[in-house]
């Protein structure tokens, strides 16, 4: 079984291979245990090399011996769910006497039964995996039809599960088909030259005219063009669109790491998802445009997201209640549907996913569709299916985000949020314009105010980073919206330094909590301003007291001009002013360069954590 794997595919006039491997190069956030490419070279033989490990080793073993150019080809990089990460279990995986190579990602759940009888008809197999049995299934019915298309009409018939499956067959050079259900797809046009890709990164080097593939479609590409087709056959159009960044944005241009760069795109990705609407002190969505109707109708919002993204719906949560004086809760989409939840017309799930591939958030959104609630998407990726599944779209612009850990998505999808909440604001008349101008006025000075804090903070954070190199714990504490961004702060940690960390709420702290709290104990603390609410600072002054009394050592990311802090904090990390709401895109800058910083002080992959990839598209 597969999951959160890279693909990519190509014909065309040029050497397939290196394309395949600048393609997987872009792709390799999204799996890193085996990667592995096959080619019909120009002689019309199938060659096919895989390697376990990352991508280099790969390059290392075809540099060590090379193939074939060829014009046709295939590649893959894999994240193992089932069948370990070994040569023999890296894609592609060969059948019909090692003419045909097939690719996949995701879990053909029904591999067991399939595999049963295939091997009571004498075929072998050479992996542990799901793929090999889709392999040999497609190599039985093209030995029978001759007909690469047809034959993968009829094995997809009989798969169950999520899967993405890629193949060609040394008999029909100058072809590649795959076909998707529940896992993403993308083409890329070219002139002569045609791709496939899990997303679009595996091809904007070379082309940014892309379509998307819908669920339960077959395409064929060949130099000549593309055929899109329904699992029964049936042609489909499929609408293009443009990539709307170019393949530089997805390179490390000089940067230590992915990560470290963006990070330092964190004030131009809240830039670019404000830009084109604000419109004189007030926020208007051209996307939402004709559903006034639906937000005024609306009495109910449910965000459903996991992991970071789930933080992010947190934050937006205080924000879209007292702008739209709506209830709303938040929700892990991996619960959501499973609870029998009580939604209907009335309700708009907000769905939130950086890849719009996250295979839980989109059960949850085709759950919530089915019950007749109204649902909205906020995503950065173009193309993607949950935002295709939607009624609604609301496209966050953070550019291509490579690094597993989320950082600079994170800060736009909170942006997003709180756009939509001034939009829905305006539209149902909860919202006066004064309210509206000063919020908006708050967005236009965020950029500047995170790029101030990397300015000034940075190196700071990275040097007491270094000293806490052997640091095993750390706990973050955080009021009102302070609160999802403690989480945020430990959940980076635990991504990235693979050590203890927890985020509270600062007022559970003497619930349980304190005890915890030893000489030496690690203690971020997001400090509200006292300008905006001096009970809850006093109240968060006071837990610093509590936890520095017994012994605890204290980072206090605080605003400018904050004395209070300064006698119980052991480093006080500054944010410029800003209201209550909009706190959090500055505060959250801090604990990402030191998850950043401590991660490189132990030695790890701040781009490639273990045991994670960016995009979870199985449940």
């Amino acid at each position: 079984m597969e999951r959160m794997c890279g693909i990519v595919g190509y014909v065309g006039p040029r050497d397939s291979q290196a394309i395949l491997l600048s393609g997987l190069a872009r792709l390799e956030y999204r799996g890193y245990d085996s990667a592995g490419i096959a080619v019909i070279d120009r002689d019309g033989d199938l060659d096919m090399r895989k390697r376990a490990g990352k991508l280099q080793v790969l390059r290392d073993d075809l540099s060590a011996h090379p193939m074939g150019d060829g014009t046709t080809g295939i590649g893959h990089t894999r994240w193992a769910t089932h069948g370990g990460p070994t040569d023999a279990n890296a894609h592609p995986h060969l059948a019909d006497d090692d003419k045909l190579a097939v690719i996949h990602n995701g879990i053909i759940e029904n591999f067991a039964e399939l595999k049963a009888e295939l091997l009571a008809e004498g075929y072998t197999f050479r992996s542990e995996t799901d793929t090999e049995v889709a392999a040999v299934l497609l190599g039985r019915e093209f030995s029978a039809s001759r007909d690469l298309v047809a034959a993968f009409r009829g094995v997809v018939a009989r798969l169950e599960g999520a899967f993405t499956l890629l193949a060609m067959h040394r008999d029909e050079p100058g072809l590649v088909v795959g076909a998707r259900r529940n896992s993403p797809l993308v083409i890329g046009l070219g002139d002569g030259e045609n791709f496939l890709g899990s997303d679009v990164a595996a091809f904007v080097e070379h082309t940014r005219n892309a379509l998307a593939i819908g669920q339960d479609q077959i395409v064929a590409i060949t130099p000549q063009g593309v055929e899109v087709t329904d699992f029964a056959g049936g042609t489909v159009e499929v609408e293009p669109f443009e990539v709307v960044w170019d393949a530089s944005a997805a390179e490390k241009g000089g940067w230590s790491s992915f990560m470290a760069k963006e990070v330092s795109e964190e004030p131009e990705a809240v830039a670019n998802t404000l830009r084109g609407r604000l419109h004189d002190g007030s926020v208007v969505i051209p996307e939402l445009d004709g559903l006034d109707d639906l937000f005024a109708g609306v009495s109910r919002v449910i965000v459903i997201a996991c992991g970071t993204a789930a933080y992010a719906g947190m934050v937006g949560k205080y924000a879209l209640e007292q702008w739209t004086r709506v209830p709303v809760d938040v929700e892990l989409a991996h619960e959501f549907r499973y609870r029998d939840p009580v939604i209907g017309p009335d309700t708009l799930v907000v769905s939130i996913s950086q890849s719009g591939e996250t295979m839980d958030t989109l059960m949850a959104v085709k759950y919530a569709r089915e019950q007749g609630a109204k649902t909205l998407s906020i995503c950065n990726t173009q193309g993607a299916t949950i935002p295709r599944e939607s009624d609604a779209i609301v496209y966050t612009h953070a550019g291509p985000e490579v690094a597993v850990a989320s950082t600079k998505a994170f800060v736009a999808q909170i942006t997003a949020l709180y756009l939509l909440a001034l939009h829905i604001g305006r539209v149902r008349g909860s919202l006066s314009p004064e309210v509206s101008r000063d919020a908006v006025t708050q967005l236009e000075a965020i950029p500047a105010g995170i790029a101030r804090v990397l300015e000034t903070e940075q190196e700071h954070i990275e040097q007491f980073a270094r000293w806490m190199g052997d640091t095993q714990s750390v706990l973050f504490l955080g009021r009102h919206v302070g609160y999802p961004i403690a989480l945020e702060g430990a959940l980076k940690l635990k991504e990235l330094a693979y050590i203890h960390a927890e985020g509270f709420a600062a007022g559970e702290l003497k619930h349980g909590p304190i005890a915890l709290i030893e000489p030496g104990q690690a203690v971020f603390v997001i400090v509200p301003s006292p300008r905006a609410s001096r009970e809850l600072h006093k109240k968060v002054v006071s837990n610093i007291q509590e936890i520095r009394a017994r012994g605890a050592r204290v980072i206090a990311v605080a605003e400018e001009g904050d004395a209070a802090v300064l006698p119980f904090a052991d480093e006080v990390l500054r944010i410029p002013l800003a209201g209550p709401l909009f706190e959090p895109l500055l505060a959250v800058v801090p604990l990402h360069i030191f998850a950043m910083g401590l991660a490189t002080a132990k030695g790890l992959d701040v781009d490639q954590p273990r045991n994670l990839a960016k995009s979870v598209t199985v449940e």
